[in-house]
């Protein structure tokens, strides 16, 4: 197993991946509760929700660790599974049923651009400077979530944001667990991010901040009000309005998964002379995922950017997606201790990851106009538009227009070029 999974060569081991997993996995793990609730508000059941949202991430998370070698976890995406239930079922009024057949579309058109290896060769022709503006921004993008998930930056009418209340208990439990998590990886100890987790929800329970669960084990709820109902709706996509909404889905979950690859195997040490080891077969994983995921009844899948919590502690192989998915089978059975795993407990890790990531700024050719504007466009969207498709797409459109002034427009490969176009056409008319 450590031959297959390259132990060696990536210089980890058994220790290292299993907490690297178990950390990605308490990360993820809020996507257990969340989902349900943003998806059930489009009237779908809530417990096959939950259900089909554990499923989803055993078969993503499965999928990548075998396929691709890759320690990513895959689950449904936060965004998307906003835009599912607020823009396309409330907003537009389409019956969920539909909305999922979309998903189901959008995924299958996903696996055949996987196979053809038409995502993968997009990937790799991103210059280098933008997959670091990219890797970067999202290490921004998810450490303001993580700011955001501890009520340290909140909310303001006037300012748009503010500092919050440090005082009340459950930004001071987060800030605590920042400082001890932040201690421990400076002292150097391996794991510290799990290790500042763990003692966080410690801290939470004895302060009463955080409920003891009453129970360990509970039932699995049945994935039947949801599960394999796509393939009743086939025909009721062929519409103009469905039909932008899987063009939606498709433009998102791309660059969404582009810009976790990137990340990913930015951070771990995985890329080589600007390009990805077996893209083509993590991205053909996250497809697969996307499509099992809709059969079971949940949003689109995506790698979830999180992942970058388990490659701090050490993840560097497939063996941590493989620990991620066991950890979500035990999830479906141990549902009451999920409870503790509040987001005061993630949001110290989410915020070192995002500084940890940010560290890939300083790679970018900071003495290049044509490089510098697109790049720190790319970088401040993501955080400020919370999409980190969006600050992709801005960066696409200025790069080859700032290589054209400057007059090194043959140094843009043509699949650049036809980025650009698309993605004006794309904010121009969806």
């Amino acid at each position: 197993m450590k031959k297959f999974f390259k132990f060696e060569e990536r210089q980890t081991s058994y220790k290292r991946e299993t907490l690297a997993g178990i950390t990605t996995f308490l990360s993820m793990a809020y996507i257990l509760v969340v989902n349900p609730i943003i998806l059930s508000q489009a009237g779908m059941d809530k417990g096959a929700l939950f259900t089909a949202t554990a499923l989803s991430a055993i078969v993503g998370s499965l999928l990548i660790g075998l396929l691709a070698n890759y320690p990513i976890g895959i689950a449904p995406s936060m965004g998307l599974n906003s835009f599912f239930t607020f823009s396309v079922c409330i907003g537009m009024g389409i019956e969920w049923q539909i909305a999922l057949t979309g998903v189901f579309v959008a995924g299958i058109i996903f696996m055949i651009l996987s196979l053809l290896k038409i995502r993968e060769k997009i990937i790799n022709v991103i210059p280098q400077d933008l997959k670091y503006a990219i890797a970067s921004g999202i290490g921004f993008f998810i450490a303001f979530v993580g700011l955001k998930n501890a009520g340290i930056v909140v909310s303001n009418p006037d300012t748009f944001v503010s500092i919050g209340d440090l005082t009340s208990p459950g930004t001071g439990l987060a800030v605590v667990g920042f400082i001890i998590t932040l201690m421990m990886l400076v002292r150097g100890i391996n794991g510290g991010i799990f290790y500042g987790m763990v003692i966080t929800t410690i801290i939470g329970m004895i302060a009463g901040f955080i409920d003891v669960p009453s129970s360990i084990i509970g039932s699995v709820p049945s994935l039947e009000p949801t599960f394999g109902v796509v393939f009743s709706h086939l025909g009721d996509i062929f519409t103009p309005q469905v039909l932008t909404v899987i063009f939606t889905f498709l433009f998102v979950a791309f660059f969404d998964t582009a810009g976790a690859l990137i990340a990913v195997a930015s951070q771990a040490g995985i890329m080589k002379n600007n390009e990805i080891p077996n893209a083509g077969r993590a991205l053909l994983a996250d497809s697969t995922s996307g499509v099992a995921g809709a059969i079971f009844g949940t949003s689109t899948t995506a790698s979830f950017v999180e992942s970058t919590a388990g490659i701090a502690v050490g993840g560097r192989t497939g063996f941590t997606a493989v620990v991620i998915s066991i950890c979500f089978t035990i999830a479906l059975f141990f549902s009451p201790i999920l409870s503790v795993i509040t987001t005061e407990v993630t949001a110290p890790a989410l915020i070192i990851v995002g500084a940890l990531m940010a560290m890939e700024i300083s790679k970018i050719n900071w003495g290049r106009l044509e490089i510098v504007i697109p790049s720190f466009v790319t970088i401040i969207m993501m955080p400020l538009t919370s999409s980190v498709a969006t600050g992709i797409a801005l960066g696409f459109i200025l790069y080859p227009f700032a290589m054209i002034a400057q007059k090194r427009f043959k140094e843009v490969h043509p699949i650049m070029y036809v980025l650009c176009v698309l993605f004006i056409l794309y904010f121009i008319f969806v």
